[in-house]
């Protein structure tokens, strides 16, 4: 389903993506992981357009859309959320979860503030979440996991095929956690595809069919959970004994 070809991102001297190839088959859950400063995130960035890559290719369903912009992208299919919540301030969850799924650039600028229809679909999707009863809430009040399931929801909002999500379980308590992860299966279930970037060792070999390894910008192991916690390179140069533990 997505396919990225030598996609490259240099910062003057430092090659933060480096070459990178590697595909997301349509239906499964793929975890990107790798050390600090692999390039996952700066990977995901280039793939959603959010920043230009030097070089390489990115296709979704057999169509380039890294020359896209950023809502064309979310207009083809992929959506994406970001290691730090990116909520407007002085509004609430229902407004942030809507205002964020407006795909049509400019365009939406002369649309209503908030649709009967618009409306409707963001209180079906915090039902989803279960979290109807911050909808009104402020969203610089919110904990970080609250946070993280209102990204959620205003990604699910442009009704994606597949989604990114940047460290869903970062800063998350263990029970919030497991609700994130409930709903990632779910949603899998429905048909939806994902890549995850995550820390999180346990909950990657728990959650994911498939795993690509980052180091230095490039991937250096793709296999299944088990192939790759019993990589030898995987587990002593770059993750020590996390894996190890996870397993």
């Amino acid at each position: 389903m997505l396919d990225v070809r030598n996609l490259c991102k240099y910062f003057g001297g430092i090659r933060a993506v480096d070459g990178c190839t590697f595909t997301v088959n349509r239906g499964e859950i793929t975890a990107l992981i790798g050390p600090n400063g692999a390039g996952k995130t700066t990977a995901f960035n280039c793939i959603s357009r959010t920043m230009q890559p030097t070089r390489g290719e990115v296709w979704l369903d057999g169509a380039r859309i890294d020359r896209l912009r950023p809502h064309q992208i979310t207009r083809r299919g992929l959506s994406r959320t970001f290691q730090i919540s990116r909520n407007l301030a002085d509004m609430t969850v229902l407004e942030n979860v809507i205002c964020q799924s407006r795909t049509r650039g400019w365009r939406d600028l002369f649309r209503p503030a908030m649709s009967a229809e618009e409306i409707d679909k963001a209180m079906g999707i915090l039902d989803f979440l279960g979290i109807t009863r911050i909808a009104h809430e402020d969203g610089s009040n919110l904990s970080f996991g609250q946070k993280k399931l209102m990204d959620l929801a205003a990604l699910l909002m442009s009704d994606p095929k597949i989604i990114l999500l940047d460290e869903p379980a970062g800063g998350v308590n263990p029970t919030l956690l497991e609700q994130i992860v409930g709903h990632i299966r779910e949603l899998n279930a429905k048909g939806m595809t994902v890549l995850i970037v995550e820390h999180n060792m346990e909950l990657i070999m728990r959650l994911s069919h498939r795993v690509v390894v980052m180091a230095q910008g490039r991937v250096i192991a793709d296999g299944t959970p088990d192939q790759v916690r019993r990589d030898p390179a995987v587990l002593d140069a770059y993750l020590g004994g996390v894996l190890e533990d996870a397993a």
